[in-house]
This record gives C-alpha cells, structure tokens and sequence, in this order.
C-alpha cells in the first residue's frame, strides 16, 4: 500500500514547490519554463479553459496528430496545459503534430462532473475542425494522458462505447489511446486521494459518492465501458501497482493493449523527453502513429 500511496501522492505533486524535489521533477519544471510557444492557441468552446495548444512541424503533411491531456488530481491548482508541453515539443519535433489540452477541473466554475467529462469530448472532437485549417492526418490520431490525464485520456477513447451524446454526438475514435502512469477508473480510489492529494478530490470532483451516483461513475470510469475498439498503450511507471486492475481488465477485452513497464521510473520520468524512460515513452507512441 505505500508504494499505491507513493505513486498516488506523485498525482498531486505539480506544485512548483513539488517540481523540485526529485530530478525527474526538476527536468520537468525547467524543461515547461523554456518551451516555445505553441503555433496556435484554438478555443474548442466559450469557456476561457476550453482552448488547446496546436503545434505543427516542419514541412507540408498531412501529420499525424497526438492529443495530449495533462494530470494533477482532476483539480485546478495543480497542473495545467503547460505541464505536457516538453513532451508535445518532443514529439513536434519528430514530425508529429500535437494539440495539448487545457480544460475545466474541480475548482474551476463547471468543473467536475460533468464538465470536465464534456470538455475532454469536444476538445478530442475538435481535431476535425482543426483538421479543416491545417494539415492533419486524422487516421493516425492518437489521445496520451499522464497521471489523472490518463483516466481522462482512456475515457475519451471509451465514448463511442458509451453511446451518450452529452459528451459528443459523434464521438471521435482514435486510432490508439496512451494512458501514461495513471489509473483506469476512480471509485476505487476514493480514500487514498485524500492522503495523496492533501484532501479528498474523486467524490466532490463526481459531486456525490459511488453509492449517491452509480451511473455518473459507471459513465466516468473507463474500465466500465471495454473494450473501446482501438488501441492501448499502458505506460506503467511509479504508478504501476494501480494501473493492473485497468491492465488486466483491457487485456481481457479483446482491444490490443501493449504494456510497457519502466523499472526504476518515477510518476514524472515518463514526460520527461532527453531522458531515458521520456524517450522510450517518445518512441512507443511514434510506433503508435507510425514515422512520418
């Protein structure tokens, strides 16, 4: 349990006073303050949150395009956009185009359930009217999430299955989805959040518990909804005694899920390009859109 505690307490840890406690976490802190700008900043709704980050490479495309979401305990305060923009200059620079999401958290005015649910469907849907401006390959999309994002990551690739409008009357299906050291479902959660977040964040993120609220959790939790029909990627880290339930429950589906463990990696290694675990997470997800 204090290993689930350990990797659990690494969701909050995005703090700049957090950043700095480990080298992982230093990288990360001074990589995010020198990335460039991105090439466009595109709101996917009228909410000031709703907006994403598009960065596009060199040269003509049509691109492959992956779709990132950024963690920090389902809550504002935490992270934000910029805490997965080392990794989408990584992956730019590679040749692939990214389109890093910021959205509604618990904290946020409509945040929680089910905004943020909403806000990552149409933020995922959007890449059609991005696709509309600019060169993008939209058969070769994939979603990527760290840590609380990569609930959210796995949950945008379950709403086909979900079959519920509220979160996208034609869900886009990607063709892969990376959950990044992060969890697959999130009642099972509720109470170690409290010591890993510093206070409860699952039950007043859903606005109620399991027991007051069984289908917006059953909604919430991708896990409920397998198989998605697409791809995984399961990218375990500190996390990695968390994620086996999701891991085994994806396996047995039928989707074509590949786990790729990294020994010795922290919550923070895996988004952490120029590094070892950071490049191995680069290259698994360029296998997944295929080189350009």
């Amino acid at each position: 349990m204090r290993t689930a505690i350990t990797a659990l307490a690494l969701l909050a840890a995005t703090t700049s006073v957090a950043l700095a406690q480990t080298p992982s976490m230093r990288a990360l802190a001074e990589m995010r303050s020198s990335v460039p700008a991105p090439d466009l900043v595109a709101a996917y709704g009228a909410d000031p949150l709703q907006i994403g980050h598009l960065r596009l490479p060199e040269g003509e495309g049509p691109f492959p395009l992956v779709v990132l979401i950024h963690g920090g305990c389902w809550s504002a305060g935490y992270d934000d956009v910029t805490g997965m923009g080392p990794l989408a200059e990584a992956l730019t620079a590679r040749g692939v185009a990214t389109w890093n999401l910021a959205y509604r958290r618990l904290g946020d005015a409509g945040g929680g359930w089910p905004g943020t649910f909403e806000d990552v469907g149409a933020g995922i849907d959007h890449v059609r009217a991005l696709a509309g401006a600019h060169p993008l390959d939209l058969t070769r999309v994939v979603v990527a999430g760290h840590s609380a994002g990569a609930h959210l990551a796995l949950w945008g690739a379950s709403r086909p299955a979900l079959a519920d409008a509220r979160f996208g009357a034609d869900p886009f299906r990607p063709l892969a989805v990376v959950a990044i050291d992060g969890p697959g479902t999130l009642a099972s959660f509720i109470g170690i959040d409290a010591q890993a977040c510093g206070q409860p964040v699952i039950v007043p993120f859903m606005g109620g518990t399991p027991q007051d609220l069984p289908d917006a959790y059953r909604i919430a939790s991708p896990q409920d909804q397998l198989p998605f029909g697409v791809r995984q990627l399961v990218v375990q880290a500190e996390f990695a005694p968390l994620m086996q339930p999701y891991l085994a429950a994806a396996q047995a589906s039928g989707d074509t899920v590949v786990s790729l463990v990294l020994e010795g990696a922290d919550h923070f290694d895996p988004i952490v390009p120029g590094r070892p675990y950071g490049d191995r997470v680069v290259e698994a997800i360029m296998e997944l859109v295929g080189e350009p």
